[in-house]
């Protein structure tokens, strides 16, 4: 059973930074060989977003929402099971549920929250101004 585990958030004032971290556990890849592993965000009375999303294999490719782009960075420990999102030069309107995701990859790992099945129950994040 795939488990989905994040830590990390907090409230910041607006210029700050905060790290997340999500553990993962019991996941297997279904198929093609590379999974997808990313963060995603909810605000109330928004739909959930997709801020981040990091492939597994080699190169790991990136790719960012352009309202983060240079201000956020995503990462993984393949050894410790474990995403990261550096968030940096945060301002109000990153407040909201963080919450990490996994499943099968492509080429670029989408930001679109259709593309994946598992999901950890989220961390808040509350920037004030």
């Amino acid at each position: 059973q795939v488990q989905l585990v994040e830590s990390g958030g907090g409230s910041v004032q607006a210029g700050g930074s905060l790290r997340l971290s999500c553990a993962a556990s019991g996941y297997t890849r279904r198929g093609r060989g590379t999974y997808c592993v990313g963060w995603f965000r909810q605000a109330p009375g928004k739909e959930r977003e997709g801020v981040a999303t990091i492939r597994s294999d080699g190169d790991g490719a990136t790719n960012y929402a352009d309202s983060v782009k240079g201000r956020f960075t995503i990462s993984k420990d393949g050894a410790k099971n474990t995403l990261y999102l550096q968030m940096d030069s945060l301002k109000p309107e990153d407040t909201g549920m963080y919450y990490c995701a996994a499943d099968s990859g492509g080429p670029l790992c989408p930001l679109g929250d259709y593309w994946y099945n598992y999901w950890g129950q989220g961390t808040q994040v509350t920037v004030s101004s």
